[in-house]
């Protein structure tokens, strides 16, 4: 029996999950998952504009800013549940391999979020942004034969 393949492509608002069970056929969506939150604009994230100080020492005012932007928070927050829901579908025996294909700074914040139990089950990684793209031009992106499957 050949081992089930999971295929997360994302970007920072919207991640798919296909299957395979073929080292070299196609790939199936069976979920899409959308975080309108990251698609918002930086306005619509904050309801208030950054507080205002008198710096002591330069002249004139300056506005406080986090390190972290409302929407990279929002990213972070997205990848986050993704790990969650990836982690959950390990426990249920959901898959035994997975692929990672993401926008290169969201597949960064995936990887943070993921467990050691899933790093462990990822099998290849490819930092593009393909979640645009339909089923048979994701599969054109990998490997003819995709490791792990």
């Amino acid at each position: 029996m050949m081992k089930l393949t999971w295929l997360v492509v994302a970007d920072n608002s919207r991640a798919r999950i296909f299957s395979t069970n073929m080292h070299k056929g196609p790939i199936d969506e069976i979920e899409s998952i959308v975080h309108t939150e990251a698609r918002l604009h930086e306005q619509e994230l904050t309801t208030d504009l950054p507080g205002r100080g008198n710096g002591k020492g330069g002249a004139g005012r300056h506005a406080y800013e986090d390190e972290t932007s409302p929407r990279e928070q929002e990213e972070i927050n997205f990848a986050r549940d993704l790990a969650n829901k990836l982690d959950a579908a390990r426990k249920a025996n959901k898959f035994k391999q997975l692929i990672l294909v993401a926008a290169p700074g969201f597949l960064g914040n995936l990887r943070s979020k993921l467990n050691p139990q899933i790093q462990n089950m990822v099998s290849f990684e490819l930092a593009k942004n393909l979640a645009h793209l339909n089923a048979d031009d994701i599969r054109q992106h990998l490997p003819e034969r995709l490791p792990g499957s």
